[in-house]
């Protein structure tokens, strides 16, 4: 893109007198445009705003994100307020690095990935907008528009974050309609946008990132001829309906027209499709009822240590957490061949986690946390690896990556410190003690 409303090379400045210039435009959305710019510490990016939309109210709110300094790479949060010094402003924030991906990019297979990205994905988006609610801030506006994805890890990227505001201020943006809760469609009295509609909101985005399909998206979508505003404020206000809805079958899938729902449903583990099912059905109709931020991380964290990798055709497979029987592989629909299991117990308060070891099986910092403030998947935050013997093909251990020693109680009865960097052999009863009252045992499948 080449055009925009600031040409290139003009230089504004930042209210305490920074200069900022125009390199190029980067992208136009409903509320204004995003430069990239050049500033004395480095090239960022500013959003500016169209005039309709720079309100004294949007000014205000501008202010208030970056006087809260909310510091957190998750969010492109808004740093300093630039002006034009003729009523025009927008705001400074971090570039968006190349490597995350829109949503919709996803939605239409532009771009490929896997469950454990997927799954990876979902819990950053719920501990990233659990961030924002626990500090008394609502993010008013979540859809698929405003973040934005790793497909190689699953790290994820919040944006557009001058739609937060503070848990019942008065705001001119109530979301994205599709997105909306039913209360904010209708104009229910008293309805406004805040961390109770934003779960609405994060529910309807965690269905479409594992469906790929829209929860209200059923036959009576399809019977729909304009999709006008009217049409729309039924479907998702006046009349929604959950395409799963275990009751109401009237919005169920179309088999023909919207097979890929059918399948992806079918592919989800019980444990989620419950979550899903109180979010569209309770949740729908009564606002404190709905899914909070950590049942669906609890849930989805379990789920993703529960992948397995099938044999036979190599797709990643989401299974339940607790069942010990296979289930078919939804690609090429052969027995999953189920692999050996460790669970970890911490202490107090106690909490028992199940991690399948499969051939890239990993722990992380917070399997031995009883309530981890947060999920980190990468190496540094690795604490173990399942690894295969060089010497003895097919022949796996755990190998300590931590710094601390761990105390194995082998199933002959042996006991023996493993050191950080060293391999125990993986055998049906194993233990291990992991520091810190963490305990760990291998089950057979």
């Amino acid at each position: 893109m080449t055009n925009g409303m600031i040409p290139t090379g003009t230089t504004l400045s930042t209210e305490d007198g920074q200069g900022v210039m125009i390199v190029g435009l980067l992208g136009a959305g409903g509320q204004g445009e995003v430069y990239r710019v050049r500033t004395p510490t480095g090239e960022r990016a500013l959003k500016w705003y169209y005039p309709s939309c720079a309100t004294a109210q949007q000014l205000q709110i501008v202010e208030d994100l970056v006087d809260r300094g909310f510091s957190d790479e998750r969010f492109l949060w808004p740093q300093q307020v630039v002006e034009d010094g003729s009523g025009g402003f927008g705001y400074l924030m971090d570039l968006r690095p190349d490597k995350f991906r829109g949503l919709p990019e996803l939605f239409r297979r532009q771009v490929s990935t896997h469950y454990l990205e997927l799954l990876t994905a979902g819990i950053h988006m719920v501990e990233a907008y659990q961030a924002l609610h626990s500090r008394g801030v609502a993010y008013r506006d979540i859809s698929w528009g405003n973040i934005f994805f790793d497909p190689a890890n699953g790290d994820v990227l919040v944006c557009d974050n001058d739609n937060a505001v503070v848990e019942g201020a008065v705001s001119g943006i109530s979301g994205t309609m599709e997105f909306m809760a039913p209360e904010l469609v209708r104009g229910d009295e008293g309805a406004m946008p805040s961390t109770q509609t934003d779960l609405h909101s994060l529910a309807v985005l965690l269905f479409m990132l594992l469906m790929n399909h829209h929860p209200l998206k059923g036959r009576a979508e399809l019977a729909i001829r304009c999709f006008d505003e009217a049409a729309q404020r039924k479907l998702y206000g006046t009349h929604p309906v959950f395409v799963f809805d275990p009751v109401d079958h009237s919005n169920s899938p179309d088999p023909h027209e919207q097979s890929t729902v059918l399948a992806t449903w079918d592919a989800v583990p019980q444990a989620l499709r419950d979550l899903f099912v109180h979010s569209f059905t309770e949740g729908l109709r009564q606002p404190s009822r709905r899914v909070r931020e950590s049942q669906w991380r609890e849930t989805l964290s379990k789920i993703r240590d529960t992948v397995v990798v099938c044999a036979d055709c190599g797709r990643q497979n989401m299974t339940e957490p607790d069942a010990q029987t296979a289930r078919a592989c939804w690609g090429c629909r052969k027995t999953l061949v189920m692999p050996a299991w460790l669970v970890v117990t911490t202490a107090h308060p106690r909490t028992v986690r199940t991690v399948r070891l499969g051939r890239e099986a990993r722990l992380y910092a917070h399997h031995l946390q009883a309530e981890p403030k947060r999920h980190d998947f990468s190496d540094s935050a690795m604490i173990a690896q399942l690894t295969e013997n060089p010497k003895r093909p097919g022949q796996f251990g755990l190998t300590n990556r931590t710094g601390e020693i761990w105390h194995a109680r082998r199933p002959d009865g042996s006991a023996g410190p493993v050191d950080p960097g060293r391999t125990v052999s993986l055998r049906p009863g194993l233990g291990l003690d992991l520091g810190g009252g963490v305990e760990a045992v291998v089950h057979a499948p």
